[in-house]
Formats: C-alpha cells, structure tokens, sequence
C-alpha cells in the first residue's frame, strides 16, 4: 500500500532483524518515518536504519529492553526528542525459550513474560498517554498461533502470546473513546532467522500442514501491519487478524480432504 501512510510515523519494537525488520521497511514503503527499537542486535538496527532511509523515510536506531520500565522511559523521551508525534506503535519485541513446564525455571519464565508481555504492557501505556494528547493513534500487538492453541514445550511464550491478545481487547475497549485503535496480528509459521533453526527443513515441515502449502515470509505479515495502522481499517479494533495460510483455522480432521 504505497503512500498509504504518507507522513506519519511509527514505533517498532524489536525490528534488528525477522518480523520486525520487515514491519519496519513495509511501513517505510508507505509512508511512514520510523524508529528502530532493539536490545542487544545494534549491527542488525544499523542496518534496518540504512534500508529505511534508502526508501527516502527517516530512521532512527533506539537501544531498548521493552520489559524494564525505566529503558521504555528513556526510549519514549528519545522519541520525543526525533518525532512531534507518533501516529503508529507495533509491538513485536519477543524471546521464547524450548522447555518443557516442569523444567522451565523461574528466571527464563520472566524473561519470556517481560519482553512479551510487560513490554507489549509498558509501551502502550507511554504511547497511548502520548496518542491521546495528539488525537489519536495505532496500536497494533503481534501476536502467535500461541494466541489460539496451546504449544507443548513453549508455555512461557504460549502464556505471554495468550496474555496479549486479551491486552490487546482491553486496550481497544479503554483507549477507542481517545481514537486510538488496538488490534493484533497473529502469525502462523513465518520463515526467519530464529525459525530455521527449529527444524532441519523448517518450511518443507510446516508447509504441508498450511491450507495454502507454503510458510509466510516477514512482508505477509508486515502487509497486515500496515492495513491496520491504514484508513482501510478506521472502525476496526479489538480484533485478531491471522496471518497464518490457515494453519490454525484447520481442526484436527481424521478422515482427510473432501474432493
């Protein structure tokens, strides 16, 4: 959607590489200035920066651990200082860890909970307070397939992913009498870095559990990023978007395909 968001501008969070990097360079190609939340990967922010701003967009790197409040203060002040306003949050920071439950110890469940959760929670709270001042705004969470079904081995990221999209309804309900909309893309299996590591041929395997026999890539799911931040979706909010080929609209059907 070229020009579709021409002039606003726009928060990603956790965009030095995967989903967020492609949410940010699709946001850039329509319109939007953007700043390039990461915590750790500076080298892989730099060259996000470099990508948006060879779209002709601005492009700022902001160090930031979204689930420790004083770093989302200082992350929102730095905002102020680049931007008169922001128009557009994506929540898309996250981390996982493989474990089973009764493995799983308490310091990883925080930091599961903290980036995706907490900071899905402390980033709203700062840019709807700013939103609210300026008439308005988008907030859109990503969310998972963990939003739906449960995934064995993943209960701190299930619980986290879970936890959002009722943010995500709760958020829409008290913040929609301000203009601002609170909506929530949720992924199936999405092709990336982190994601080809979890199996040695990891589109050849989820893909033949897709409807549409194929995995996503980032642009997928940044093209529904950009439709909710979008006028096409001024009277949508509260709601779940999945992006996810028709995984998990599939049931667990034993008698196969009718023809």
């Amino acid at each position: 959607m070229p020009g579709a968001l021409e002039g606003k501008t726009a928060l990603v969070t956790g965009a030095s590489k995967g989903i967020g990097k492609g949410i940010a360079l699709e946001l850039a190609r329509a319109g939007c200035d953007v700043a390039v939340n990461y915590n750790s990967d500076r080298k892989g922010a730099e060259a996000t920066v470099s990508e948006i701003r060879g779209l002709g967009r601005q492009a700022y790197g902001i160090q930031a651990n979204v689930g420790r409040r004083a770093d989302v203060e200082t992350l929102f002040a730095e905002l102020r200082r680049r931007f008169s306003r922001l128009d557009i949050l994506v929540n898309n920071a996250g981390t996982q860890v493989f474990k089973p439950l009764l493995e799983l110890n308490e310091e990883e469940w925080d930091r599961v909970i903290d980036t995706n959760l907490k900071g899905c929670f402390l980033c709203t709270q700062q840019a709807a307070a700013w939103m609210k001042d300026n008439g308005g705004g988008r907030i859109i969470n990503i969310g998972s397939g963990c939003n739906k079904s449960p995934f064995p081995g993943l209960v701190s990221y299930t619980a986290s992913k879970g936890g959002m999209e009722m943010l995500t309804k709760v958020a829409a309900v008290e913040l929609g009498p301000h203009r601002i909309q609170v909506n929530c893309v949720a992924p199936g299996a999405i092709e990336i870095e982190r994601t080809k590591e979890e199996a040695g041929d990891y589109a050849g395997t989820w893909a033949k559990l897709t409807p549409l026999h194929r995995v996503g890539n980032p642009q997928d799911v940044a093209r529904a990023v950009v439709f909710f931040a979008s006028d096409a979706a001024d009277f949508i909010t509260g709601q779940t978007v999945w992006v996810d080929g028709g995984l998990f609209t599939k049931p667990q059907w034993p008698y196969g395909a009718l023809s």
